[in-house]
């Protein structure tokens, strides 16, 4: 048997409980971890609202990043023995003392990294990659907006999108989040609480607008965001805590030859999250064991306490990751 926690009902942070559960068993191709830590991520918090339901054949308990050690092995599981230290990226079941992972979406805890760190890994670098580099493909000598960049994805943002070579601008609304945001590489921040983040984009690129947005806000921040880019510029919507509805000129689309997707890392495939992998190995771990990067930790969690970790989140005063500990006591 093992803990995990569950969501009695769709509500409030109080709604996670601890239950016992069954040691799930892993499928082919999948390995068993036992959990050391989970990373808290704000798709978990909707799922609990009851706004997000897990993709189908997914587990119901939340929690979409994991570290761990490797006990036991699917079949077909090739590439990990039991025993090895790994972080993973899964479609949920990641609170809980033991989880299942798809091999194509286990990576290696990183040179310098600690195994509770490493958790806080794979959600939000998962999502940076594939977004910035893989589908807008941002490149060097090129302006990046990212909005929210105190949040876990802001922050890994920031730093993979200056160490390629980008030129960083990002949004925040305190004081403490944005000197963060500037130690870790951004050249400008605008508060967004204070300032019009398109007049201070205009005026700090000469009107040239920006290449490439990273939007976590959607909503009215749509039309502001177009505007702020540059002829052939590329906008990535990946959440919509403002709303998913926005309004956009799109005459303003059609002559700048501007490009808006977005993406949902939860539902991929499993062969597009190996891609993902495959290349944050290559491109993104030698950084660490380079110690370019830091994994900002704003707050540490019990399992037992997820209705805690979930109320800090929600609060918006984070700099960085939110982590249950899951060995911690509970």
């Amino acid at each position: 048997m093992m803990k995990q926690i569950e969501i009695r009902a769709p509500g409030r942070p109080e709604m996670l409980v601890l239950r016992d559960a069954e040691i799930p068993i892993p499928k082919p191709f999948e390995v068993l971890i036992k959990v050391a830590s989970a990373g808290v991520n704000r798709p978990d918090i909707v799922q609990r609202q009851g706004n997000y339901k897990p993709p189908k054949g997914a587990s119901e308990i939340p929690g979409l990043e994991v570290s761990g050690i490797i006990v036991g092995l699917g079949s077909n599981a090739v590439g990990y023995n039991v025993g090895d230290s790994v972080c993973a990226l899964v479609t949920g079941g990641g609170y809980a003392q033991y989880c299942c992972a798809p091999t194509a979406q286990i990576l290696p805890i990183p040179e310098g990294v600690s195994i509770s760190d490493a958790a806080c890994i794979p959600e939000t670098y998962f999502t940076v990659w594939s977004n910035l580099f893989m589908q807008a493909k941002l490149s060097a000598g090129e302006r990046c907006l990212i909005h929210g960049g105190a949040s876990g994805i802001g922050t890994t943002a920031i730093q993979l999108a200056n160490l390629f070579g980008a030129e960083v601008i990002t949004t925040a609304g305190t004081d403490t989040k944005i000197q963060a945001c500037y130690q870790l590489g951004a050249k400008l921040v605008i508060d967004y609480k204070t300032q019009d983040f398109l007049e201070e984009i205009q005026r700090f690129t000469e009107k040239k607008g920006v290449n490439v947005i990273l939007d976590i806000i959607g909503g009215d921040y749509l039309d502001k965001n177009i505007s702020c880019l540059s002829t052939g510029g590329r906008l990535v919507q990946i959440a919509f805590q403002n709303g998913m509805i926005g309004e956009l000129n799109l005459a303003r689309v059609m002559f700048k030859q501007l490009t808006i997707t977005g993406s949902a890392l939860r539902p991929a495939s499993i062969e597009y999250k190996a891609e993902i992998r495959n290349q944050l190995l290559a491109n993104v771990w030698p950084l660490f064991g380079d110690g370019k990067l830091n994994i900002p930790i704003y707050k540490r969690f019990a399992l037992s306490q997820a209705s805690q970790a979930h109320a800090c989140l929600e609060k918006g005063e984070h700099v960085g990751k939110i982590v249950l500990d899951v060995t911690s006591e509970l």
